[in-house]
């Protein structure tokens, strides 16, 4: 019998278990869900990643397959939101006029400058923080996946965020 405790323990041949059990049904849901089998592949094997690096948090008053699904879901659910956010950015910009005959030297230099402040502020950011900004803004990941990821809450992340930009804003202006 597969027992959240042993899970939450570290009890790897525990996982295995659930791994061999859940793996194949974990798929063909997914799969069903999607009609890819990509996305099914991908999903199957962050939910297995995640339900492993945040197993202290799992609670022992719901099944470890009613766990395990529901980090899929929610893996699944982040994963399409992402995929939509970035065919809108490239809808907008490929839409969006470029105007010619403006000399852009000057933004070009402007925009050089700034971003090499910006890169120095993010650079100043208390480790931890400097690791929650990188996560949302260079690798695109949302909130929910920051606070799974580092098995943190969403709120903690969102002050992260919060404090990250303050302090960045202050090293701009």
């Amino acid at each position: 019998m597969l027992r959240t405790k042993d899970l939450k323990d570290g009890d790897e041949s525990c996982f295995r278990r659930v791994f061999e059990q859940y793996h194949q049904k974990l798929y063909f849901f997914i799969l069903h869900k999607t009609r890819s089998e990509y996305i099914a592949e991908e999903v199957v094997q962050m939910a297995f990643t995640k339900l492993w690096q945040c197993r202290q948090t799992l609670k022992e008053e719901y099944t470890i397959s009613t766990q395990l699904f529901r980090i899929a879901s929610t893996i699944l659910i982040d994963l399409l939101r992402k995929h939509q956010k970035k065919d809108a950015v490239t809808a907008r910009l490929d839409s969006m006029e470029i105007e010619e005959g403006i000399d852009s030297t000057n933004e070009k230099m402007s925009g050089a400058e700034l971003q090499k402040r910006i890169t120095k502020a993010v650079n100043d950011l208390p480790p931890v923080r400097k690791q929650v900004f990188e996560m949302s803004r260079e690798q695109g990941m949302s909130y929910r996946e920051i606070a799974e990821t580092l098995c943190v809450s969403s709120k903690t992340v969102e002050t992260h965020i919060y404090k990250a930009l303050k302090q960045i804003k202050k090293h701009i202006v």
